[in-house]
């Protein structure tokens, strides 16, 4: 039996030896060159002392916004077998988690859902984090149309947490939110079955001193707002740092306010250093 105390009924392969004690399992964009997605998840969740397997949802050169852009979303079907084999593999043994970053289409939410239902019938210890990745105020909505309604029919519900910033959590409730009341009284109505907690970040932006950006920490019997300096920077996966980062904290023993402000450090550091370097994308290594 696993450490997790509840993988009895979870599918053998022939052998002796034990399947590789992955901790975390990291669904989302990859890239060639820089640092968003899993290209920043994998290290962040690794020099926290995770083991760690990136399912890529999308394999691309580098971000959209470069004059140049190959590659696209993973075929289906490999997006499929990919989830498939570490069943196979045995990964949910050990595993502790699951965070969930950028997906590529509406049917790999549906296939990524199936794949979590039964992952989590076989061991209901597991944590899913979700960062439902589909655009922000600046930028507007830069995923399928129909992808935020799956990814919020879909995977939510199966979500233990969420970190939506405030332009995706209003497209997953379906309404403007422009005050943090209502922001708070919107995710309450998600903590339901899985979810316990939704974590809003940048929430109801134009609410507030706008040189100040606040992230919003929901759970069922309690709230809090952490305040920080806005911080604007033009390098991409500040998000996927963040969700990263939390995610870490919590499986190393941190209640969900340590997590989020420990987080919240890290990425400033991270952009810190990103501006020493005259960098257009994130350095999250230190090269000391």
């Amino acid at each position: 039996m696993s450490k997790s105390g509840d993988s009895r009924d979870l599918p053998v392969e022939p052998g002796s030896l034990d399947p590789l004690p992955v901790d975390v399992i990291s669904i989302q964009s990859q890239v060639v060159y820089g640092c968003v997605g899993n290209s920043v998840a994998v290290p962040t969740l690794q020099a926290a002392g995770l083991n760690v397997v990136p399912v890529p949802t999308v394999l691309l050169s580098n971000t959209p916004h470069y004059d140049s852009l190959h590659g696209g979303a993973v075929p289906l079907d490999w997006f499929e077998g990919f989830l498939a084999d570490l069943t196979r593999r045995q990964v949910l043994r050990h595993a502790r988690a699951v965070l969930v970053g950028y997906l590529g289409s509406p049917e790999q939410a549906e296939v990524l859902a199936r794949w979590l239902r039964t992952a989590i019938q076989l061991k209901p210890s597991l944590r899913v984090y979700l960062d439902p990745v589909m655009g922000d105020h600046d930028s507007g909505l830069y995923v399928h149309p129909e992808l935020p309604a799956a990814l919020g029919e879909l995977l939510v519900p199966l979500a233990t947490g969420i970190t939506p910033n405030a332009f995706e959590f209003e497209r997953i409730v379906g309404q403007p939110l422009t005050s943090v009341e209502a922001t708070l009284r919107a995710a309450r109505t998600l903590l339901t079955g899985r979810t316990e907690w939704a974590v809003v970040t940048s929430a109801a932006p134009a609410e507030g001193n706008a040189a100040r950006s606040r992230n919003l920490l929901v759970t069922e019997d309690s709230h809090e707002v952490l305040s920080w300096e806005r911080l604007t920077t033009a390098a991409k996966g500040t998000g996927d740092l963040f969700s990263a980062s939390v995610t870490a904290a919590l499986l190393g023993g941190s209640d969900l306010k340590l997590a989020v402000a420990n987080a919240h450090e890290h990425v400033v550091r991270v952009l810190e250093r990103t501006s020493r370097a005259n960098s257009n994308e994130l350095v999250i290594n230190s090269g000391d």
